[in-house]
């Protein structure tokens, strides 16, 4: 019952910008922290940015000053704003649900490509 959609992948040049959405159903969206993780090949699913219900932000190192996590309660929907995209952001990029009611647990989308070419 539980769906996380992701759309708004693709390939891009080096220093261009792409968009993520990740459309949620199924859940209390607001009362849910979401998050952005990514997975680049031969490397460990890693955390890309997070937001909680009440908006707090948290982003890797890596993409801080690059990246910007939102959330649209009226749509149910968490974007990924990338820009000035690096070639090691390339990645499949998962969108995460962190449900705290009635009780914590983990619902992850399928994923969508990102390939940054330099």
């Amino acid at each position: 019952q539980v769906q996380l959609v992701e759309s708004g992948g693709g390939l891009v040049q080096a220093g261009g910008s792409l968009r993520l959405s990740c459309a949620a159903s199924g859940i209390i969206f607001s009362t849910s922290a979401m998050g952005w993780y990514r997975q680049a090949p031969g490397k460990q699913r890693e955390l890309v940015a997070s937001i909680t219900s009440t908006h707090i932000t948290n982003y890797a190192d890596s993409v801080k000053g690059r990246f910007t996590i939102s959330r649209d309660g009226a749509k149910n929907t968490v974007y990924l704003q990338m820009n000035s995209l690096k070639p090691e952001d390339t990645a499949v990029y998962y969108c995460n649900a962190l449900r705290m009611f009635p009780r914590t647990l983990d619902y992850w989308g399928k994923g969508t490509q990102v390939t940054v070419s330099s």
